[in-house]
C-alpha cells in the first residue's frame, strides 16, 4: 500500500503551472456564475411598476382618499373565478345590485409582465358580471374597475390564489 502511494504522490510535484490552472479554474468559475446571474438579472422581469415614480407618488394621496370614499359606501363585492368562468357582483349597503355600465377586470402577476390581461366582463341577469375565460395557475393580483357614465364609481383590488383545475381559493 504505502509503495503505492508513493509511486503516485512522489512523481509529481506541485509546480507553478497547477498553481496557475488552479486559479484559472477557481475565478473561471466565479465568474463564469456571476456573469449567468447578471444576464438573468437584467433579461428577467425589470421591477418597473410605474413609468414615472414622482407622478405616481403625486397621485397616491388622491387615490386613499378615493378609496376611503368607496368603501365608506358600505358596498360590497365578490369575485369567482373558476376553471370556466370569472364572474363579478357589486351590491350595495342594503344588498342590491348597483347598476354600472362596465367592469373591467385586470389580473397581473406580482412580478412578470407577460401574463398579464384585461378582460371587459358582459352584464348578465341578476346584477352579475362575467365572461368566459380560464386563468392560468399561481397568484394574481386583481383589479376590477366599474364604471358608470364613463366615471369610475367602485375600484376592487385584491391578490388571488388559482389552483391547478383553474378555481381561486
Amino acid at each position: 500500500m504505502m509503495r503505492v502511494y508513493r509511486q503516485i504522490f512522489q512523481r509529481q510535484t506541485f509546480t507553478g503551472w497547477h498553481m496557475l490552472g488552479v486559479l484559472v479554474l477557481f475565478f473561471g468559475i466565479i465568474i463564469g456564475v456571476n456573469g449567468t446571474m447578471a444576464y438573468f438579472a437584467t433579461s428577467s422581469w425589470s421591477g418597473l411598476i410605474v413609468k414615472n415614480t414622482y407622478v405616481a407618488s403625486q397621485q397616491f394621496d388622491d387615490d386613499v382618499a378615493a378609496t376611503r370614499q368607496m368603501r365608506s359606501q358600505g358596498w360590497a363585492s365578490s369575485l369567482q373565478v373558476d376553471s370556466k368562468a370569472i364572474t363579478y357582483s357589486l351590491t350595495n349597503a342594503l344588498g342590491s345590485h348597483v347598476p354600472v355600465d362596465t367592469v373591467a377586470v385586470s389580473f397581473t402577476r406580482p412580478v412578470g409582465e407577460e401574463q398579464d390581461q384585461i378582460l371587459p366582463l358582459e352584464r348578465q341577469e341578476g346584477g352579475i358580471y362575467a365572461t368566459h375565460h380560464r386563468m392560468n395557475a399561481g397568484q394574481w393580483v386583481v383589479q376590477v374597475d366599474a364604471e358608470r357614465d364613463g366615471v369610475l364609481i367602485y375600484r376592487d383590488i385584491q391578490r388571488i390564489v388559482i389552483d391547478a383545475e383553474g378555481n381561486s381559493r
